[in-house]
């Protein structure tokens, strides 16, 4: 007990320490979905995936099926996807950063099942998984 005492500071500073190492884990970044689970979705048609990189970049490759809908523009273009709202949706960025981003601006606009795509476009191509043009 004096131990614990003694130390109480060198204590409390590894507590600290340790949760602020394990807080990016915990933090709720909104659904996210892996490459296998998007790959068998999409092989089932199970879902609806949304490309929310510029059209510059959609250009380039996407996958299969993708709606463009840059994620400036997202908010103001949620109509267009009303008729969807019963499907899962997979937003797509270039890494994975702005597509968490629109599910929330999707989950706003009342699409309960909305998921982004981890890694995004790039880990897409890391796997040497097929984009068309």
């Amino acid at each position: 007990m004096k131990f614990l005492i003694d130390n109480i500071w060198l204590i409390g500073l590894a507590l600290l320490s340790g949760g602020a190492l394990a807080w990016p884990s915990l933090k709720q970044r909104g659904q996210r979905i892996t490459l296998l689970q998007a790959t068998q979705l999409l092989n089932q048609n199970k879902a609806v995936v949304i490309d929310v990189r510029s059209k510059d970049d959609y250009a380039a490759g996407h996958l299969r099926d993708a709606r463009n809908i840059p994620l400036a523009e997202l908010s103001n273009r949620t109509g267009e996807l009303e008729k969807l709202k019963g499907k899962r949706l997979i937003t797509v960025c270039q890494t994975g950063v702005a597509s968490a981003r629109a599910v929330a601006i999707l989950k706003k606009a009342g699409f309960t099942d909305a998921a982004s795509l981890e890694g995004g476009i790039a880990a897409w191509q890391a796997q040497n998984l097929p984009l068309t043009k």
